[in-house]
């Protein structure tokens, strides 16, 4: 017995040199998860000169990583023993496992069920391949204390939009498929790794900034026991996942087999306590990111830039040609002709032009359906069916520019133009929203003074365009419209708005297909190519830390606000937004759809996005979207006489307080 208690006692102690022997021996065993060759001289050398000469910037692609058996075995592990969360932001559609990192916390019981993937986990973080990686890629040393990594799945629809990887203290990413083993991943399914190239810019002050290209130069097709991994470099390592694309109706592949499943994450810099640890590091890594340095340009490099264009001035003085709106200004008779060459007619009547504005008075935010007259939508409509049949390649190249970088935004987009062959489109941008008459009827329906418009058309290409949320950072709010001209439906809420003595024939079938497969129990398919606007959340509240974006509620994808709108009483075209939305951070939604217009007021802090449009959308997404800046002037007067209101209704309130006091110590004294 003393000798076994003496044994016990030293057994959990060993020496310095047998840690080290035990050390050994486990990193020795994770070799052996590896493939056989992989760690010898000369493959190592033939991997260093591949990802040396890469491009469009430093990657490398290694295929049969892992021994088969045990990725095998871990993919199995996955499918039968863990669950995924649907997540979707401005940025990303996936499904997506916890933190791999947490698996040591978790209970025995379930530990037990993903043996496989707890070695496949420590097999990436080993000294031995962490070193390997270094050796690869010429960089520095890697943590192995902070593992960082997750399951993601990607399933058709699925998408990761343009990005660099920077942030925080990551020094290295990385992707490794899990893809069926027995059949191969097909190119046209979609699902790759693409790489964007970027433009040096000198500036003036002898720096350089890289802006990212708007499309791609190279592709890594997904395969079962890949890795593609690349160094994370501020403003260059910009890359995104293609869209999983389903199956079209004569495929033969059905989208059950369209699953993308990888295991993706990063490697950071060392931490304390770690060998090449440097104080300072991450914070220094922070200053370089692109984020970062993009804000401090104030978006130079983007494409389209702000053309602001005042509204015309009466001479010699700062007014406004219109009179003030506290003067009781209303649409004059030539007013009122040259708008009814675009303008439905039930929006140009005085009780519509009052219902509309004190709806915004309300709700700072509203919907118009059926905004343009009939015979002028009737003709855009022609216009842009036949444009929508034509890919991007036929447009004409001084009509439509693409918008960039595309880490903020992708899309066609056309300006007013003097040069530009007549269609509707520019009748809308250099005839009406330019016009008197509009700013005296956008200034009716908002209730403000409106100094200057800068307007666009936009184009959004099934599976390529979007734009990420972007925040309002002016103290001065503005007004802005959106005219969705989308000629296709399927887009989620086709009738949602539809007037109940519509006589739109397409309106009406969007309707009764859209009724038959709510009777039939079907979901519509999400196609993404909504507008949103949300209220912004604090960086470290607005995701995981992946990416720089803001989390969706579920009902996003079905049009969300738009779907639920509250029609008003006096005219059935007109729409507000929701009031008891179970998000309150959703603050206005409008779905892709024909000619509907969006007014909103946008203040400080607003975030702004259009989501992603899928492959799948029946067509592209059309809009006119306008920004029209406000008289800071009469923003002042405006708060200040909503400050005065509110202190009134404070006071009123608390005489009837006191009134109530009063009562109730009277009827005390008669009790």
């Amino acid at each position: 017995m003393p000798t076994k208690r003496k044994h016990e006692v030293l057994g959990p102690d060993p020496s310095p040199a047998k840690r080290q022997a035990i050390n050994g021996s486990g990193q020795q065993s994770l070799r052996t998860c590896f493939r056989q060759d992989l760690f010898d001289e000369d493959a190592t050398n033939q991997q260093k000169r591949k990802y040396a000469a890469s491009k469009p910037y430093r990657h490398g692609v290694i295929n049969d990583l892992i021994d088969p058996t045990l990725l095998r075995s871990v993919r199995t592990e996955i499918q039968q023993n863990l669950s995924f969360a649907p997540k979707e932001t401005d940025i990303y559609k996936i499904h997506q496992s916890g933190d791999l990192a947490n698996l040591d916390g978790l209970e025995d019981t379930s530990l037990k069920l993903l043996p496989s993937l707890k070695r496949l986990r420590d097999a990436l973080y080993s000294h031995v391949f962490r070193e390997y990686l270094c050796e690869v890629t010429q960089s520095k040393f890697l943590s192995g204390k902070k593992t960082d990594m997750a399951i993601n799945v990607y399933t058709p629809g699925c998408h990761l939009l343009c990005h660099d990887d920077v942030i925080g203290s990551r020094r290295i990413s990385y992707i490794l498929y899990l893809t069926d083993p027995d059949r191969s991943w097909k190119k046209e399914w979609g699902g790759a790794l693409r790489l964007y190239p970027t433009e040096e810019i000198r500036e003036g002050d002898g720096k350089r900034a890289h802006v990212p290209k708007a499309t791609h130069s190279e592709s890594v097709t997904p395969a079962f026991n890949q890795l593609s991994f690349f160094a994370v470099q501020p403003g260059q390592s910009f890359h995104d996942v293609e869209e999983v694309y389903a199956a079209e109706e004569d495929d033969e592949d059905l989208d059950e087999e369209r699953v993308r499943i990888a295991i993706s994450g990063w490697y950071h810099i060392p931490q304390e306590g770690e060998d090449g640890h440097i104080s300072g590091e991450e914070a220094e890594l922070a200053k370089q990111s692109s984020l970062a340095q993009l804000q401090g340009r104030g978006g130079i490099y983007d494409r389209p830039q702000p053309k602001i264009i005042p509204y015309a001035l009466t001479e010699g003085s700062k007014r406004y040609v219109e009179p003030p709106l506290s003067d009781g200004t209303s649409l004059s008779e030539q007013d009122l002709d040259f708008l009814l060459k675009y303008i439905a007619p039930s929006y140009l009547t005085p009780d519509t032009q009052e219902d509309i504005s004190s709806i915004f008075r309300e709700e700072c935010c509203l919907h118009l359906d059926t905004f343009l007259c009939c015979k002028f939508s009737d003709r855009l409509r022609r216009y842009l069916e036949r444009a929508d049949a034509k890919s991007e390649a036929d447009e004409d190249s001084l009509s439509w520019d693409i918008a960039r970088p595309p880490h903020k935004h992708r899309y066609l987009y056309q300006r007013s133009s003097s040069q530009e062959l007549e269609s509707p489109i520019q009748e809308i941008l250099r005839g009406l929203f330019p016009s008197a008459a509009f700013h005296k009827w956008l200034q009716l329906a908002t209730g403000q003074s409106i100094t200057s418009h800068d307007t666009l058309a936009r184009r959004f290409r099934r599976g390529q365009d979007y734009t990420l949320a972007q925040s309002y950072e002016s103290e001065v709010p503005r007004i802005e419209i959106c005219l969705s001209i989308t000629p296709s439906m399927g887009w989620g809420a086709d009738s949602a708005v539809i007037t109940d003595d519509d006589d739109d024939e397409a309106s009406k079938g969007a309707r009764e297909s859209s009724e038959k497969k709510e009777a039939k129990g079907e979901k519509q398919t999400d196609v993404g190519g909504y507008l949103a606007y949300m209220a912004s959340d604090d960086a470290d509240d607005a995701d995981d830390g992946s990416h720089h974006c803001v989390e969706l509620p579920l009902d996003m994808s079905t049009g969300g606000r738009a779907t639920k709108a509250k029609r008003s009483k006096a005219d059935p075209a007109i729409y507000k937004a929701q009031e008891d939305d179970e998000d309150d951070s959703v603050l206005f939604s409008m779905p892709a759809g024909w000619n509907k217009l969006g007014i909103v007021l946008r203040d400080w802090g607003t975030m702004r996005f259009v989501k992603y449009v899928s492959r799948q959308a029946k067509g592209d997404r059309w809009d006119i979207f306008g920004e029209f800046e406000i008289d800071p002037e009469e923003e002042d007067e405006n708060e200040e006489e909503a400050t005065t209101i509110h202190d009134d209704e404070i006071d009123d309130n608390k005489e009837d307080d006191d009134d109530e006091g009063d009562d109730g110590n009277d009827d005390e004294n008669d009790k």
